[in-house]
């Protein structure tokens, strides 16, 4: 075989060897995209349900406090009731 023919050979077998890398080079690429955009879409859900928890326990420590203090007020209100002669 001569150096032309063996350059021609090698040329034709390299091209889809170069096309096949090609695809699997871009098929690489767009699953990482696709799982950046995953990992991100799932650290912004985990964020907002993070602060959706903090403002829930805000919430309800919120409503326990004044919760106690109706409740110290009922006893109030009934020791002055009692005081006065009547029944609670």
């Amino acid at each position: 075989m001569d150096a032309v023919t063996l350059t021609a050979l090698c040329a034709l077998l390299a091209s889809p060897v170069a096309a096949a890398a090609a695809i699997y080079g871009s098929r690489s690429a767009a699953r990482a995209t696709r799982e950046g955009g995953v990992i991100t879409g799932y650290d912004s859900l985990t964020a907002r349900l993070t602060a959706e928890r903090d403002k829930a326990e805000q919430d309800q420590a919120a409503a326990e406090a004044r919760a106690a203090t109706l409740e110290l007020e009922v006893a109030r209100l009934r020791l002055l009731v009692t005081q006065l002669g009547g029944t609670p």
